[in-house]
């Protein structure tokens, strides 16, 4: 009878543990700048396609202050961060109900250095886990907290940086570290924090030898990496202004690179079925024409790759805020001068290309057939992922849209300039 029990007991455990993991599971999740992996998909299916103000908004949230981080979420939590009167700060709200859970400042800067106008001081991602999230602000600070309680955990607000024109940069999670960069006209480093304490496991500096040579102006970068693996091997892609340069995440140590570039990169970089996608820095021709590239790389190989492992390569307007967004073969890009174009992802061949109205400066997110693109005039133009160009939609929000959405749990987080709006197909 007590053996009969106790297998009972131990039957009535797993079956809990397993419905709780399954739950665990369902939880809505986006946890990254362009999503838990980085590449701006979405897995949700039957999102809505059409929206106003007086449809399909589950709830709005006015958010105070200024910021362009996009939201991240992890099961009933939607983090992200703004500024307001030099109060930097991290605000979770309820997936649910939209209500306020916290509301922390995180860091109260003595000064505010110059930015770009079109920037914030809070325009860096968050990035989340269970229990935990981090939040940058570029040389203001970086900090985890606690994300039942919202207390801080650690903070470190003396890694500096000549920003020049603001932050951008968003956080990566690999591991047990957080990867920060910190890209200026002075110095251009990249850190990984141990996520748990704070405390620096590596830092790495760009190459002097390409970055010295470049003007002061150019020498900034705000881009967000990406962890691909190659051959067995993780590999941490990270596009600066002189050279795109493959690091092993674990120590910092470059892999391999290709130089290219004359001024910063904000666009972070793309990998879809083994191949790197990324836009350079500008470079200048011999006509005086000043134009960036967006490359296809196959990222296998050591040192200097620029020579053999560029499979194709395309011309680009200068400045490209926006990152590609590659499905099913097809590669879809919004530009700096609001050209929408899908490739061929195999080959750089454009399948077609429209003009947009409006500037774009987040990045194209696709969810269930769907290519979502959003505009600084509060715009959101949604069109049929494929081979021929059909717009099925164009939804207007109050105020400007600068964030990438999250598409995660049966719903679009979309951010204005004035909220934080729940979008869902009821």
């Amino acid at each position: 009878m007590q053996i009969h029990i106790k297998r009972t007991s131990l039957i009535t455990g797993l079956l809990i543990l397993l419905v709780t993991l399954n739950a665990q599971e369902s939880l809505p999740n986006w946890t990254h700048y362009r999503g838990s992996n980085l590449d701006g998909i979405s897995v949700e299916a039957g999102l809505p396609v059409t929206w106003d103000e007086t449809s399909h908004i589950a709830w709005k949230t006015a958010v105070e202050g200024k910021g362009w981080s996009s939201p991240v979420v992890y099961g009933n939590q939607v983090w992200l961060t703004t500024e307001e009167n030099r109060e930097m700060r991290a605000i979770c709200i309820d997936f649910q109900t939209g209500g306020i859970i916290h509301d922390q400042v995180v860091f109260h800067p003595d000064t505010l250095y110059r930015k770009h106008a079109v920037n914030s001081y809070a325009t860096p991602t968050a990035a989340i886990e269970k229990d935990f999230v981090y939040v940058h602000f570029g040389r203001y600070g970086t900090a985890c907290l606690d994300s039942r309680s919202g207390e801080t955990i650690w903070k470190r607000s003396d890694i500096q940086v000549e920003h020049i024109q603001g932050p951008g940069s968003s956080l990566l999670i690999y591991k047990d570290k957080l990867i920060v960069h910190l890209e200026g006209s002075d110095t251009q480093n990249i850190l990984a924090l141990d996520k748990r304490t704070g405390v620096t496991l590596w830092k790495t500096e760009r190459p002097r030898e390409l970055w010295d040579r470049m003007e002061y102006i150019g020498k900034k970068a705000y881009i967000t990496p990406i962890i691909v693996t190659v051959e067995g091997r993780d590999l941490m892609i990270s596009n600066g202004s002189a050279a795109c340069i493959a690091y092993d995440p674990e120590t910092g140590k470059e892999v391999w690179r290709i130089v290219q570039g004359e001024d910063s990169t904000i666009s972070m970089p793309v990998e879809n079925n083994g191949i790197v996608y990324f836009y350079t820095a500008f470079v200048t021709g011999a006509d005086g024409e000043k134009f960036a590239e967006l490359f296809a790389v196959d990222p296998k190989g050591k040192g200097d790759i620029g020579a053999t492992n560029i499979l194709w390569r395309v011309k680009s307007p200068i400045l490209q805020l926006s990152t590609p967004v590659v499905v099913d073969g097809l590669l879809y890009t919004v530009d700096s001068q609001s050209l929408l174009s899908c490739l061929e992802a195999g080959t750089g061949e454009t399948v077609w290309s429209m003009k947009l109205k409006g500037k774009f400066n987040s990045s194209p997110v696709y969810a269930d057939g769907y290519i979502y693109v959003s505009s600084t005039s509060g715009k959101t133009v949604v069109f049929r992922a494929g081979r021929v160009a059909d717009v099925v939609a164009e939804n207007t929000l109050d105020g400007e849209i600068w964030a990438t959405p999250a598409m995660t749990g049966g719903a679009i987080l979309m951010r204005t300039s004035k909220f934080l709006y729940k979008i869902t197909s009821d």
